[in-house]
């Protein structure tokens, strides 16, 4: 529901009660959307900590010690030749 700022200054308990039984209530100044007015149960659902990139990759699979040893043992070199190198 829309509500005009006067309004909402004046009937602040009733908006309050909008809020928390039927969802965001949003306020206008001179016609454009100022504010909105939330439960706090809506505020706690957004506000709650979203997993980030790093947090996701971090969760990613769990590699067993036979592949790790695989990957420390292989070669160091590179596995073709430079091709910018000039002295051959």
């Amino acid at each position: 529901m829309n509500w005009h700022l006067q309004d909402a200054k004046n009937n602040f308990s009733k908006l309050v009660r909008e809020a928390r039984e039927n969802g965001p209530q949003t306020v206008t100044l001179r016609g454009d959307r100022a504010v909105v007015v939330l439960s706090a149960q809506d505020y706690d659902k957004l506000a709650a900590k979203k997993p980030t990139l790093i947090d996701t990759l971090l969760e990613g699979p769990v590699f067993s010690e036979e592949f790790a040893e695989m990957v420390n043992q292989r070669s160091k070199a590179p596995s073709r030749p430079d091709a910018f190198d000039v002295s051959s």
